[in-house]
């Protein structure tokens, strides 16, 4: 056991989730501290206790409305912490660099419980329109110029997230001669594992008819591969893993984390249109652990779009690179009984887009064993995984001290 990996001093003492639903019309805040207030108390700790607050991303100027949360000024204001760390950040390994940033903390003494979340309103902040593309102007305001990478993606088709992860799509279909139908086993199956979950806000059966007659957003991607925007607040508690013998529930240690940015840092000119920056990181992640591909039993995979999903699987080495079009056909080596279980609560896909943090969550539950009909059976290694070109992290969470 590699003692020496400065992850390895943190544990996962607490989780909570809000209420996860379409235009909930609750604020920000109220979300944020059911959210926050529940972790805290399942993991038997007191708000005096919290030392050290995280957030991704924190107040940032960047479309669309309900993206950013409220900012870790606010939530120690309202919970009345008193920090010896506190830090927001966008950039860096996705949504999990809050989470890296806790380790560290942790890791350098800095705080002993440090309190994450996660707060998306993207669903109420549609308003009565429909979705729009995300990132494209800084400034939020229609018809403001575009600038940086933007103005050259714009005039090329590039108007939204989606068109960037069609051409992924697109090339990897011509690379490695994946299908429309093998890319839908992904949406399919998760479908099938939201409908375990009470809580995932599309739960109705669907079938791979159902799939190939959805209408195309950007070609190939059509609309159930695409991500649901909710209105949710997630939270968990990082401890120094000291605490473990303490707190009311199974501490979930962390093992290994993947932070490695390698190659362009670019959502379209990165070197390989068929993967992404996810290689580098997952790379990194199996460096610094004795666990191995093999030993994962849930895989909860960022999914904003189905290809994501797709493509982390090979760049973790789930299965080989390439082949992940043959693996993933008929769903069976990626649900119960399989070679692991992909996104046990629906993912983003089915369950809701709570911007990478469901997954989190969704692996402490797991690990605890407490997932009740959706559970993994004997779950004892998952790994999760964040974001999508050159914003990746991933990490690898165990039931006990691997």
């Amino acid at each position: 056991m590699r003692t020496a990996v400065p992850e390895r001093q943190s544990i996962i003492s607490g989780v909570g989730q809000s209420a996860v639903g379409r235009k909930l019309g609750r604020s920000e805040l109220d979300l944020t501290m059911d959210a926050c207030l529940s972790a805290i108390s399942d993991a038997g700790l007191a708000r005096d206790d919290i030392d050290g607050l995280v957030t991704f991303p924190g107040r940032v100027n960047v479309p669309p409305p309900g993206f950013t949360g409220p900012g870790t000024d606010e939530i120690q204001d309202a919970l009345r912490l008193e920090l010896g760390f506190r830090l927001s950040s966008f950039d860096g390994p996705g949504q999990l660099q809050a989470v890296v940033n806790a380790c560290l903390a942790i890791a350098g003494g800095l705080a002993r419980h440090v309190l994450v979340y996660r707060t998306v309103t993207e669903s109420s902040g549609q308003g009565a329109g429909g979705r729009s593309g995300s990132g494209l102007d800084p400034s939020g305001k229609p018809g403001a110029r575009v600038k940086g990478p933007m103005s050259w993606q714009i005039p090329m088709g590039g108007f939204s997230t989606a068109n960037i992860m069609a051409m992924m799509a697109q090339r990897h279909f011509s690379v490695h001669g994946t299908t429309k139908q093998q890319l839908g086993w992904i949406p399919v199956t998760e479908r099938r594992h939201a409908s375990m979950n009470p809580g995932a806000v599309l739960r109705a059966p669907m079938t791979m008819q159902d799939y190939l007659a959805s209408r195309m957003i950007s070609t190939p991607l059509s609309l159930y591969d695409c991500d649901i925007p909710v209105d949710v607040s997630t939270a968990l508690v990082v401890s120094h893993r000291d605490y473990a013998p303490d707190g009311p529930h199974q501490a979930i240690h962390v093992n290994a984390l993947g932070t490695a940015a390698r190659n362009r840092p670019s959502w379209d000119q990165y070197p390989d249109l068929a993967s992404m920056a996810a290689v580098g990181a997952a790379d990194h992640l199996w460096s610094r652990t004795d666990l191995r591909p093999r030993d994962v039993d849930v895989a909860n995979l960022y999914d904003g779009f189905s290809i994501l999903a797709l493509i982390w699987m090979e760049s973790l080495g789930l299965c080989p690179t390439g082949e992940a079009g043959p693996f993933i056909e008929g769903g069976r080596r990626i649900t119960h009984g399989g070679d692991f279980v992909l996104n046990p609560h629906g993912g983003q896909l089915s369950a809701g887009r709570a911007h990478g943090f469901g997954f989190l969550h969704e692996a402490v539950v797991q690990l605890r064993h407490e997932a009740g009909g959706r559970q993994v059976a004997d779950a004892e290694v998952a790994v999760i995984s964040n974001g999508a070109g050159p914003m990746t992290g991933c990490m690898l969470l165990t039931r006990g001290e691997a």
